[in-house]
């Protein structure tokens, strides 16, 4: 059970993305605009019903405005920026369209700067830069909810600047072999967020991480919830999470596994590793559930707290070969 102060997390982004988003999308054109559609077009704008052979015109027809971009079956070798505006980026079939291996900017296959986007149904994979932080989406600002979407094979998953004043939602996605520690800047990861206002993730997968952390939060809160971390595959990675400058908020209900193959195994979830940059007295812990995989026989600690603001953490089912809390020194 999800604890009530993260079902009571504000939502300030359409809802339209979570649940089933393609099918609310598609039912919700008029009958006009669906027969004006060119069906041919990889990319379609839902308010006009006008399609494009390139995301970026897609894109480029809403500008500063709010609109929607249904996108086709198919594999894109393209990308795009946004620049304003309140965009919704959707897969008619939820897997069917997939982003591989083309960043704009050098940075991801989606860059996103206007007041808010939404993305639902679509694969990243293969996203790779020369600085090794190439992304399915680089979030540098504004408010981003992203749902049942997959990414996989890249140098990092969704990676944010600092945006006090927003909140990035994950929810019912996926992240597979992601992260790398090759790059002279430090580590990528499976998500990278900078000092957002709250980060909420929620029956989300990570899994068989490359290298850095599954989660690196460094957001004012932080939500998470109901989902899994197996680790069992992963190489050279470290933390499960990471919150390097402590955070609020909880991490509850969710399933962690801690594989042989660790750049770093002292902990699996760290607080203010990096300096107490956020009070983490009201960070909860709680109703999670960490072991080892089969065949590894080390010690490790669960939650480990260099702030010492949490005092403790609550029941979680652990396995016997892990110290509950300890505060680092």
């Amino acid at each position: 059970m999800i604890s009530t102060t993260l079902r009571a997390a504000p939502h300030r982004i359409s809802l339209k993305v979570i649940g089933a988003v393609g099918a609310i999308a598609v039912a919700a054109i008029p009958a006009a605009a669906l027969l004006a559609q060119d069906r041919a077009a990889a990319f379609t704008v839902v308010e006009t019903g006008q399609g494009y052979d390139r995301l970026q015109d897609a894109v480029d027809a809403i500008g500063n405005a709010r609109g929607t971009i249904a996108i086709a079956p198919g594999r894109y070798e393209q990308c795009a920026v946004q620049e304003g505006g309140d965009v919704s980026f959707f897969a008619t079939q939820p897997g069917s369209a997939v982003f591989d291996g083309v960043t704009c900017e050098g940075k991801a296959a989606l860059v996103l700067r206007g007041r808010s986007a939404e993305v639902s149904g679509i694969v990243f994979q293969n996203m790779r830069v020369p600085d090794y932080n190439g992304s399915g989406i680089r979030l540098e600002q504004g408010d981003l909810t992203v749902a049942e979407s997959w990414f996989r094979d890249s140098q990092q998953g969704i990676l944010t600047h600092n945006d006090t004043g927003s909140q990035l939602v994950i929810d019912r996605s996926t992240f597979t072999r992601l992260g790398t520690c090759e790059g002279s800047g430090g580590c990528a990861h499976s998500i990278y967020t900078g000092e957002y206002g709250q980060v909420r993730i929620t029956r989300s997968r990570f899994e068989q991480g490359r290298g850095g952390h599954y989660v690196k939060a460094r957001a004012v809160r932080v939500d998470i919830a109901s989902s899994s971390f197996d680790d069992a595959a992963g190489r050279g990675t470290n933390y499960m999470i990471d919150l390097p400058g402590g955070a609020s908020g909880q991490i509850s209900n969710n399933w962690f596994v801690q594989g042989q193959d660790k750049e770093n195994y002292a902990a699996f979830i760290a607080v203010a590793a990096e300096g107490r940059a956020h009070d983490s007295a009201n960070l909860s812990v709680v109703g999670n559930d960490a072991r080892f995989a089969s065949g590894v026989d080390r010690n490790s600690i669960f939650v480990a707290d260099w702030s010492g603001d949490m005092g403790g953490v609550g029941e979680n089912a652990l396995d016997s070969r892990l110290t509950r809390y300890e505060v680092i020194r």
